[in-house]
């Protein structure tokens, strides 16, 4: 079970996406160290990418690839700037129209 903490951060990533890319359809899953960048389409939900605290409030940045991998985006900031970051290089995977 993810801790208050995680649940917290998860919450305010998922107001910042929704701030960011104008939708509420991206949600965020907390998972371990990490936070889940989730996309709703039609009855699925996609991993896109995910945030890992990797400090005191600091985080870096993974794309999920086609393969299913892990490939890390470049950046490393608090969570507003990493969040900014994430939107800015994966906007068309963002897209609910998409």
């Amino acid at each position: 079970m993810p801790t208050f903490d995680a649940q917290r951060k998860a919450a305010e990533l998922q107001c910042q996406l929704a701030t960011l890319t104008g939708h509420d359809q991206a949600t965020v899953k907390p998972y371990g160290k990490h936070l889940l960048i989730q996309m709703k389409r039609d009855d699925t939900v996609d991993t896109v990418a995910r945030l890992t605290e990797v400090g005191r409030n600091t985080y870096t940045s993974a794309f999920r690839s086609h393969t299913g991998r892990w490939e890390p985006l470049p950046g490393i900031g608090n969570l507003a700037e990493t969040t900014d970051l994430v939107v800015s290089l994966l906007a068309p995977y963002l897209d609910p129209d998409i």
